[in-house]
């Protein structure tokens, strides 16, 4: 299946809001030959246009993020070690003892923190602080780890593709490079009318990409492919679970950033329904996602979330579902032959 094939090539790519240089040159040399023109503006988001059978009568941008969560150096001690900030939302609970890879050269490292015999009882009851947390690149002095990589370098969590049963994918970076490989099938086959597509930059540190790319292209409808936090584990409580893996995909009508049209909801509802093709809503109102910026960017849009129910969101080892990845490519299909016509 190419959508799974090209979803493992691009979690394997490295870019860290600002440094999403890989997944574009690979997004760019895919789309040739299955679109109508591209652009990448001065931001760096990609922005392609394709062609359908018709024109429509509304403007629809299907949009995906195309960098993901890690960190950045900020500091080298003169032992060697790595000072570091986050670069999204990356909590202490899935920084400390995982490797990275730091920079162009990719330098393996290691989050260190002080053992557990090292610390107090009370000390045990919280998780280290991310500020008292290095990154160990077995470097014997300061010289030594300049001579290796330079401070502003991204550093990114290393995560293997793994199937897990078979419905289970395991990988990093999950959010948001299933998205990109979402909108790369639907560039890459057929569409009944027009659609323009943006992978855009640094939407997790405050969707900067999406804003740039709202102003430029002004469309009618933005639907936002992205994945959000699925909580079903036993530990979270029935309320705060969010959604489902392998349930569906997840159409939101309410997140932290955006109150999605009503009538657009029904209408992805809708279809989604008459198709037979299973999907969830968020319970709860939690996260958020570019569709921010295209609702209240430029003129304004009218804005739809379809996501993916992703565990283990923002860390090295994120987990979702063949089937929810299937659903999602037939809604984004439906969405695509519907909502241009207005």
């Amino acid at each position: 299946m190419k959508l799974l094939e090209q979803m493992k090539e691009l979690t394997q790519l490295r870019g860290i809001s600002g440094c999403e240089d890989q997944v574009r040159e690979y997004l760019l040399e895919k789309i040739q030959g299955h679109c109508d023109s591209y652009q990448v503006d001065n931001m760096g988001n990609l922005i392609v246009h394709k062609k359908g059978r018709e024109a429509g009568s509304k403007k629809v941008l299907f949009s995906a993020h195309m960098d993901e969560v890690g960190f950045i150096i900020t500091h080298v001690t003169k032992e060697g070690m790595l000072h570091f900030a986050t670069v999204g939302g990356v909590t202490p609970a899935v920084t400390a003892g995982r490797p990275v890879l730091i920079g162009k050269d990719a330098v393996p490292g290691v989050i260190g923190t002080r053992p557990v015999h090292l610390i107090t009882d009370e000390e045990r009851k919280e998780y280290a602080k991310t500020e008292d947390m290095r990154i160990d690149i077995g470097a014997k002095d300061k010289e030594d780890a300049l001579g290796r990589i330079a401070l502003g370098d991204q550093a990114t969590f290393i995560g293997p593709w793994k199937e897990l049963g078979e419905e289970s994918i395991l990988a990093r970076a999950i959010d948001d490079r299933a998205g990109c490989a979402l909108l790369l099938e639907m560039i890459q086959g057929e569409l009944e009318y027009d659609c323009t597509f943006a992978f855009v930059v640094q939407e997790e540190t405050g969707c900067a990409g999406s804003k740039a790319v709202a102003y430029s292209q002004r469309p009618d409808i933005a639907v936002v492919v992205e994945s959000t936090t699925a909580g079903d584990l036993p530990s979270a409580p029935e309320g705060r679970q969010v959604c489902r893996v392998g349930a569906g995909p997840v159409i939101s009508f309410m997140d932290k950033g955006t109150i999605y049209p009503w009538d657009l909801y029904q209408q992805a509802v809708k279809l989604a329904e008459d198709a037979g093709i299973p999907w969830q809503t968020k319970e709860g109102v939690f996260g958020g996602n570019d569709a921010r910026s295209y609702v209240s960017s430029a003129a304004g849009a009218k804005v739809l979330a379809v996501s993916l129910p992703v565990r283990y969101l923002h860390s090295a080892n994120t987990l979702t579902n063949r089937s929810d990845i299937e659903n999602a490519r037939k809604l984004l299909e439906l969405l695509a032959k519907e909502l241009p016509r207005g």
